[in-house]
């Protein structure tokens, strides 16, 4: 497809976050580029957005969609075949673009068609240090291995939803984002699931490094918490579904949180000198975090977020083991 024929469509699936979203239109409205149109698609929410829409209609192209509740995947299917572009991006409610955003996104095709991209997301100077702490411990390679839209070496890139774009023919070809539950939450692992499906068809995929969205994650310790534990079962349940998908990389949070849990258990029993490792580990992820947010308490809060993530995520992954593979159950009750 010629650059010149792009069409681009932004679908943003929004569940009672009507300040997020003013937030995005903002940062939509002050694009250097403005050649594209946005789907809103109000996924049941008590709390709409139809106010803020209607506010912003004169300075976007706008249309506004109110659905039943059924998550964001299948709210961005809806979104799909709503939109008139040819290739859509999908947006999470909780993102702020930068200005260039829709520039480097044109002048990377101006180089090069891809079928499908993805691009990163970084904390905003305004973020909270709670915020700034979660994106540190989502993105770093010391817990994540800076593979969500990062590092594109460890493993083959696999956009994430949250900063994704793809044409009409993979949509039509894969259907969008899947149907099934991959675990107790409705959003956690579809995009990943996707992605997959988009490369087994034979369609290109690349990652846009300097098309980041400043991703807010409005959440709670407790929520984050639950957030990664989703992620961690949701990778077993794309296993099931796409065998050759897991990787010896993913089992790390496993092993790291089995770790642990035998580290503390011989220092309670035997030693507190076996602390040590953990000990050395949180003071790097303190330096490294420190140095980059340039703060301290950042730098306390991502120890305890880093933790969090490493041992959610890895209790998600072990208890999704135990159930959708030792057990053989398939539900979520």
């Amino acid at each position: 497809m010629e650059q010149h024929s792009l069409k681009f469509t932004i679908i943003v699936p929004v569940y009672n976050r009507p300040k997020e979203v003013e937030e995005l239109f903002e940062s939509l409205v002050a694009q250097t580029n403005k050649n594209f149109d946005v789907v809103i698609v109000e996924d049941g929410s008590q709390l709409k957005s139809d106010e803020v829409v209607q506010q912003y209609s004169n300075r976007l192209n706008i249309s506004y969609f109110f659905k039943p509740n059924t998550g964001p995947g299948l709210s961005r299917n809806y979104g799909f075949e709503q939109a008139t572009g040819n290739y859509c991006i999908f947006l999470d409610s909780d993102c702020i673009l930068p200005p260039d955003y829709f520039e480097k996104v044109y002048n990377f095709f101006n180089q090069k068609y891809v079928d499908c991209f993805g691009g990163p997301d970084k904390e905003h100077p305004d973020f909270s240090n709670l915020q700034k702490a979660v994106n540190y411990s989502m993105t770093s390679f010391f817990t994540t291995g800076g593979i969500r839209g990062k590092n594109e070496k460890l493993e083959k890139f696999h956009p994430r939803s949250f900063n994704m774009g793809f044409s009409r023919e993979v949509f039509d070809t894969t259907g969008g984002f899947p149907s099934i539950r991959f675990a107790k939450a409705k959003a956690a692992g579809e995009d990943l699931d996707l992605s997959i499906q988009i490369i087994k068809a034979g369609f290109t995929t690349a990652l846009i490094k300097e098309a980041y969205v400043y991703h807010k994650r409005r959440t709670s310790i407790k929520q984050f918490y639950r957030q990664v534990f989703n992620f961690g079962y949701a990778r077993i349940t794309i296993y099931k579904r796409h065998p050759h998908s897991l990787k010896p990389l993913h089992f790390l949070p496993a092993v790291f949180t089995i770790g642990l849990i035998a580290l503390i258990t011989v220092s309670i029993t035997c030693s507190p000198w076996f602390m040590l490792p953990v000990g050395v580990h949180m003071l790097l992820l303190f330096v490294d975090a420190t140095l980059k947010n340039k703060s301290m308490a950042i730098g306390i809060l991502a120890v305890l977020t880093s933790y969090i993530q490493l041992t959610g995520y890895g209790l998600g992954f072990l208890y999704a083991i135990w159930r959708r593979i030792i057990l053989g159950k398939t539900n979520f009750d």
